[in-house]
């Protein structure tokens, strides 16, 4: 009898395995093959279990010494009421607990309503969301774990700046002249230097807040499966940290962060162009200082630099590289140095208005980060509406600190 029970869970563990990594490759014969099969080896599951309580029972009474008869069942035959098991057998799984959109039950639900459009059962509709007419089906808790990995990600400019945790209205001195050595005959000295600091060179961060905040009514928190709230945190991490990124790249200075773009270049580091070519880059590489050399990265969106990939140099060679690196994302490159693609800068077009900078060089480690108080997330509710308010906020500055690696291109003005 063990061994057959042992068989028995051995299979439906592995039509449960089947029904998951196969769900969508299934038929409906095929389904229908499969749960006519579950209920054949449920009811001999079932049988096996009734019977062995019914023995296990009725020799509990004997060594008792307990009179065999009916023991309140109604049938007359000595054995507990019977436990209902799960679809998931002994192991639990799939058992209830306490999340209904968890059991195996509303997980074959669910397949049924996706492969053949059957009605979700009344018992696991929800009647309390934002507007019950848009609700078909609620996906199963364990499918939305994985649809909520798969959004997280992670901003390509936010970890190549200098962050820092200074107070606001803080001043940082900035230096214009390095102090020199020279060369000096046996016995002799040389002369005495001072550090030069600008007086007017300070830079002096000030208290930019960044907010945001989701609010859901009472309803809808009251009935959130539970992988919700960490959707919510998500999403509004993202949402800051394309704030964030958005600002560092081309924020104007008002109520945010100074953006890059908004930064004047030195003197002949603002190169023209009427169309992305070779003689940009060229141009570019030539007007940055070579003590700005390493470290420096070019910016521009990915149609710009799909641009820039179709220009070739007088070989007939492709002057830009794309390669796979070893994390299997793609590594950009134009005349051997890194690129970096966001939808900050505006791409190139010949609609583009003259003056606009489309690319620009520059060493992200220039720009500096400051951060008060750094993102927290909060929750309350409130009064007025019941709703349930999470928010996000921060106190952040950023400035560019030396702006010797800034080179850019941009639109030529019509002459």
């Amino acid at each position: 009898m063990d061994k057959r029970l042992k068989e028995i869970e051995a299979r439906l563990a592995q039509i449960r395995g089947e029904l998951t990594t196969r769900a969508a490759e299934l038929k409906e014969e095929e389904i229908t093959a499969l749960e006519n099969e579950v209920e054949t080896l449920q009811q001999e599951r079932d049988t096996i279990v009734a019977t062995a309580e019914k023995r296990n029972a009725l020799l509990a009474r004997i060594a008792a010494g307990e009179p065999v008869g009916d023991d309140g069942d109604g049938e007359g035959n000595g054995v507990p009421p019977r436990v209902i098991r799960n679809f998931a057998g002994a192991a639990g799984e799939g058992r209830d607990d306490g999340d209904k959109y968890g059991t195996m039950e509303y997980r074959k639900a669910f397949m049924r309503h996706v492969c053949r459009g059957e009605a979700i059962p009344a018992e696991y509709r929800a009647d309390a969301v934002s507007t019950t007419a848009e609700v078909g089906a609620v996906i199963p808790t364990t499918v939305l774990n994985q649809i909520v990995e798969k959004l997280e990600s992670t901003g390509m400019i936010l970890p190549l700046v200098t962050r820092t945790a200074y107070k606001g209205g803080v001043g940082i001195p900035v230096s214009t002249v390095k102090p020199t050595a020279t060369w000096v005959s046996e016995g002799a000295g040389s002369d005495k230097q001072k550090k030069n600091i600008k007086k007017d060179g300070m830079i002096t961060f000030a208290y930019h807040k960044l907010r945001c905040a989701v609010a859901v009514s009472l309803e809808v928190d009251t009935m959130a499966i539970s992988a919700f709230e960490s959707l919510l945190i998500n999403n509004i991490a993202e949402a800051m940290v394309k704030a964030l990124e958005q600002a560092i790249i081309s924020g104007d200075g008002n109520g945010k962060p100074k953006g890059i773009l908004a930064e004047t270049p030195e003197t002949g580091q603002a190169i023209e162009s009427a169309a992305p070519s070779y003689d940009d880059l060229v141009n570019a590489e030539a007007a940055l200082p070579l003590a700005y050399e390493n470290g420096a990265r070019w910016c521009m969106s990915k149609k710009t630099f799909m641009g820039y990939v179709g220009v070739k140099d007088s070989n007939g060679q492709p002057i830009a590289r794309v390669n796979h690196g070893i994390t299997g994302k793609p590594e950009r490159v134009l005349l051997g140095r890194e690129v970096v693609c966001c939808d900050y800068v505006p791409s190139y077009a010949a609609t583009l208005e003259a003056g606009t900078v489309f690319a620009f060089l520059f060493n992200f480690k220039d720009y500096v980060l400051n951060t008060n108080y750094t993102m927290g997330v909060k929750k309350y509710e409130d009064n007025d509406t019941d709703d349930k308010v999470t928010k996000g906020i921060m106190l952040v500055d950023g400035k560019v600190v030396d702006k010797g690696s800034l080179v850019t291109i941009k639109k030529l003005k019509a002459a």
